[in-house]
């Protein structure tokens, strides 16, 4: 007799990237946190919020070091574990970095989980290890109460192509790399309005690793680079706002969106954090009084294992959607601008309906 499906996601209160906690709370956090060593060889650190430490080897070569994971956002266990390895992966992507190996983070509840099913999720993360041509070559596993997979993430890039978040220039062109709404069909899963066609399309935008971002670091006039998960775009566009002292004005028209996640949009089926993340940061976004706040809850829905944001000189734009498309991403678009910030005013984002 072959033993019942066992649903990931009634283990976890909250999944993939929408578990983060929300970015007030966690600027007040790290408020406190007491600022350690800094060396010069230490080329990105903690200051902007970036995807990942990098750290001067040599002159040719730095170390891209991050870590990512998180509880199930789907129920399979090996797609859980493809997607945990996609999204820790990305940050080494959104770094011009290329990853050169893994470690596995695992939290599994043992009496609760079988050991089939954890190999299952550990297979998954290998598999995409494998394409991105990575082996794991370790990690640590615990005993807890929630599902947890992840990967620490190595990789390498040249010091002179590493892609922050904090060097974008007004007058950029904002290109984003993979359609919006992963979490709010994370959210419809959950709540078993998900059918096969909107379950797949979920699966193949949150698997597809964004290793596009080593090519990207290569083209000229490419300024800034991070990629969308937990926060939203709102809330990592924003991010790039801060760190290079900009502003930034986006049309939510050409916004390339997650077809089968738009109906449930439209009829209020969002994630929590897509509310945490907008009470945290909607204070510093203009938003236009004839837009709908479904618009609203997907620029600020939590993507998991998201596209890369670019900021790219006008004339390095078509270059880069050209790489993009090359790469898979066939809604990669064009999606608004940098600009300078008035005197006396903070970075911010506006949104154009």
């Amino acid at each position: 007799m072959g033993m019942e499906p066992i649903a990931l996601t009634r283990f976890s209160h909250g999944g993939g990237c929408g578990c983060k906690i929300a970015p007030g709370l966690l600027a007040e956090i790290l408020a406190r946190a007491p600022q350690g060593l800094v060396p010069p060889e230490l080329l990105v650190g903690t200051e902007t919020s970036d995807d990942a430490a990098v750290y001067r080897l040599n002159d040719t070569q730095a170390l891209v070091a991050t870590t990512d994971f998180f509880t199930p956002i789907v129920d399979d266990p090996f797609d859980f574990g493809r997607i945990a390895a996609t999204n820790a992966l990305s940050d080494i992507y959104a770094m011009g970095g290329t990853p050169i190996m893994a470690l596995a983070l695992v939290g599994m509840p043992i009496d609760k989980l079988p050991p089939e099913v954890i190999g299952r999720v550990l297979e998954g993360g290998a598999s995409i290890c494998r394409e991105a041509g990575i082996p794991i070559a370790g990690g640590h596993s615990i005993d807890v109460l929630e599902p947890i997979y992840g990967l620490v993430g190595l990789g390498l890039v040249h010091p002179d192509r590493v892609r922050r978040n904090s060097a974008a220039e007004a007058g950029d062109v904002l290109v984003l790399g993979k359609p919006l709404g992963v979490g709010i069909l994370s959210a419809a899963l959950k709540k078993g309005l998900l059918d096969a066609a909107g379950y797949a399309e979920m699966i193949r935008h949150t698997t597809q690793l964004n290793r596009v971002g080593t090519a990207l670091a290569g083209l000229d006039g490419l300024h800034a680079m991070t990629d969308v998960t937990g926060f939203g775009l709102a809330g990592h566009l924003l991010e790039i706002c801060r760190g290079s002292g900009l502003a930034a004005d986006v049309s939510l028209s050409a916004l390339p969106l997650i077809e089968s996640a738009v109906p449930f949009a439209r009829q209020g089926i969002v994630t929590g954090a897509s509310g945490r993340n907008w009470a945290g940061y909607g204070g510093q976004i203009a938003w236009p009084e004839a837009a709908a706040d479904w618009q609203r809850a997907l620029v600020s829905d939590p993507q998991t294992s998201g596209g890369l944001l670019v900021s790219c000189s006008p004339n390095s734009a078509p270059a880069v959607l050209d790489a993009f498309r090359k790469a898979g991403f066939m809604q990669a678009a064009a999606v608004g601008a940098m600009r300078a910030v008035a005197p006396g005013n903070a970075p911010s984002v506006s949104f154009a309906a």
